[in-house]
């Protein structure tokens, strides 16, 4: 009977002690996750401050914010398989490592080269860490209620991650533009230095086989990608224009554009929850199109107010607070829609490599709109892409008729 009690004891505390481990690792994760969101907001409060002291215009200071999306998108299917050869506690490690120099390096930056470059090894390092992030969720939490929570609280932490990026960028920038690229490295250490102790040893192996060929021809991920890649660049690029229009033209401050700017991802944090209750109602192919509807007409009204009054309270108010909440709605109705819609249809052992051609086109994509847009500097480009994004989440609920 002690025997018995002893051993009941011991079982429970070892269970204990397992789930703390669990969520040690995830809150690793998800701090990951969060980081990598701040990477792109801060830098996009950041612009007129940081091209004003290195010399470069707005549309030189856009690859600031391409860059990161450039190394991201561009090295994600090659640094995947190399994680996966490695091992994925040894490629998060590394990669949480060399995102820590690679913030002081942009910190540091006196030439603009050098702070493009390291965004691009940050985007890099960032690769690395969200497949296997996903990787280790889907490896140490079980399957049902356990996961889904893992994965909720991974996407909400990734979600809240722009907005809170937006408010963090504004304050610094009103000290030092150097400043906001500097913060993400003692974050970024201390999350290396808290998975050295929680993060699970992973044995390297051959690398999954990544058929793109075969996923390519899948509708639903080509219509997904093409989707989410206009609804990333023409959200970016709104953001970069106002943030020049309202700090350089208007004469806000940066810590008042940061916030100007929060009503435009605060949506997607709010609906990030009860996204996939969302889906399980109303399907994706009409939430995405619903979405999509509202982007090119919040361009729409952004142009016109471009034209319009100052930037009083009154006119923000009047001008630019629903232009911003059209366009941050529409997102919020796309974004884990689309994610979803690119796998449909696919068998589970399919989505691991599904997931990382997505993400590979939808970044890609989200670069060439922005620097079509930078090159271009006309706004009903933008309204152009997302008229465009619109029309591919048509081809989503119109019937196709076929001939016999």
């Amino acid at each position: 009977m002690a025997r018995s009690l002893t051993t009941r004891s011991l079982t429970a505390r070892e269970t204990a002690a397992e789930t703390r481990g669990s969520w040690g690792l995830l809150a690793v994760l998800s701090g990951t996750m969060l980081l990598d969101a701040l990477e792109v907001s801060t830098a996009i409060v950041a612009l007129p401050a940081l091209a004003a002291d290195l010399g470069i215009g707005a549309a030189g200071a856009t690859w600031v914010v391409g860059a990161f999306a450039l190394g991201f998108g561009g090295l994600l299917i090659v640094l995947r398989n190399l994680a996966a050869r490695w091992g994925e506690r040894q490629a998060y490690l590394a990669a949480l490592a060399l995102f820590a120099a690679a913030s002081v390096v942009c910190a540091l930056a006196d030439a603009p080269a050098i702070l493009v470059a390291a965004r691009l090894v940050k985007g890099a390092c960032a690769a690395l860490t969200a497949p296997a992030g996903l990787a280790f969720i889907a490896r140490y939490f079980p399957e049902g209620p356990p996961r889904h929570r893992a994965i909720s609280v991974y996407t909400f932490l990734g979600a809240w991650g722009f907005t809170l990026g937006l408010i963090i960028s504004g304050l610094l920038t009103a000290a030092d533009w150097r400043w906001t690229f500097l913060l993400p490295a003692p974050v970024a250490l201390v999350l290396l230095v808290s998975g050295l102790r929680l993060l699970p040893a992973t044995p390297g192996g051959p690398p999954p086989r990544l058929q793109i060929g075969a996923l390519l021809v899948h509708a639903p991920l080509v219509r997904s990608a093409l989707g989410a890649a206009t609804l990333n660049g023409t959200v970016w690029g709104l953001l970069v224009e106002w943030t020049f229009r309202l700090q350089d033209e208007l004469g806000w401050t940066s810590w008042q554009a940061g916030i100007a700017l929060v009503p435009a991802s605060l949506p997607a944090a709010l609906v990030s929850p009860v996204a996939g209750r969302l889906v399980r109602r109303f399907g994706t192919a009409r939430q995405i199109t619903a979405g999509a509807a509202l982007v090119p007409l919040g361009c729409l009204l952004a142009w016109s107010a471009a034209h319009e009054r100052t930037g009083s309270p009154a006119a923000y108010a009047v001008d630019v607070l629903p232009w911003l909440l059209l366009v941050g709605t529409g997102f919020a109705m796309c974004f884990s829609s689309l994610h979803i819609q690119a796998l449909s249809g696919l068998e589970p052992a399919r989505h691991g490599a599904a997931s990382a051609a997505y993400q590979t086109m939808v970044q890609l994509g989200g670069v060439l709109v922005l620097a079509l847009v930078s090159v271009t500097a006309n706004p009903v480009a933008l309204t152009l892409v997302g008229l465009l994004g619109f029309l591919v989440a048509l081809t989503g609920v119109i019937p196709v008729r076929r001939t016999v």
